[in-house]
């Protein structure tokens, strides 16, 4: 197995880099390689994972940009298995740059190309719009993964993303796939909640994944201490969540035994 995915979404504050440090990590767990790939300008994975960003030398900027080699940029995390490719605020720069570039659009897929057989997953982290950076991704991926909440709004970002994505198949990327849906800050207690869930299924049917993200203090908390959630608290519900998106990602058709995870919103 070898896979790039995006994890990707318009909008923000959905879980883009929740999702990446927590499933990034699980999988190291389970003794896959993983790369992690910030190319957000607020850098939230990077931090996420405890990397200071003043100690970095080289980010995604200077390696969309052409001013060294990914080699050189990806550094280990503290965490089993976990590489990254951090980000700093000098990414907001990226955009403009970008369009001065040749093969502005497969900058990162070129680079990924030097590295992509040390990696069993590597997770892209985009930032919140359909730029030029996050076109960088979804040429580069071999599927995306969608961070969204159960909100109104959230189904119109999802249909211009999806419009996008078809954009992209067509003209850079004719392999590129979904993933899978993931819902996030999932309170299954709202109507709009299950009003939301219900439509997007019709819609794609078996592109949702059937593990929900639940609103967890947790998962809250683990960022300000620069862990991803399973090293902070093993057993809360945020980590089980995330572990049982792992299994999703990895094809495990037995992950619905375990009540502890159907009792988090877990979908049998």
């Amino acid at each position: 197995m070898n896979k790039i995915i995006a994890i990707v979404n318009q909008k923000g504050g959905v879980g883009k880099s929740t999702t990446c440090v927590n499933l990034g990590a699980y999988l190291g767990l389970k003794d896959k390689k993983v790369l992690c790939v910030d190319i957000d300008s607020q850098g939230n994975t990077t931090s996420g994972f405890g990397i200071k960003k003043k100690s970095i030398k080289a980010t995604s900027y200077e390696v969309l940009i052409g001013e060294v080699g990914i080699k050189e940029a990806v550094i280990p995390t503290q965490y089993k298995n976990v590489d990254i490719l951090p980000s700093t605020s000098a990414m907001a720069g990226a955009e403009i740059d970008l369009t001065k570039i040749d093969n502005r659009m497969n900058r990162l897929k070129m680079q990924l190309l030097n590295i992509r057989e040390n990696y069993e997953f590597i997770f892209i982290d985009c930032p919140p719009s359909l730029s030029l950076v996050t076109i960088n991704a979804l040429v580069a991926a071999d599927t995306i993964l969608i961070p969204m909440l159960c909100e109104f709004y959230s189904l119109e970002g999802l249909s211009q993303l999806i419009e996008t994505v078809k954009l992209i198949r067509a003209k850079y990327n004719h392999n590129l796939d979904i993933e899978g849906i993931l819902f996030t800050m999932f309170d299954p207690r709202l109507n709009v909640t299950n009003q939301v869930v219900k439509e997007v299924e019709e819609h794609f049917k078996n592109k949702v994944f059937k593990t929900r993200i639940p609103r967890n203090i947790r998962l809250s908390e683990a960022p300000s201490y620069g862990k991803p959630c399973i090293y902070y608290d093993r057993y809360s519900k945020g980590s089980l969540a995330y572990e049982s998106l792992g299994l999703e990602v990895l094809g495990d058709k037995n992950i619905f035994k375990d009540l502890a995870l159907n009792a988090i919103g877990v979908k049998k």
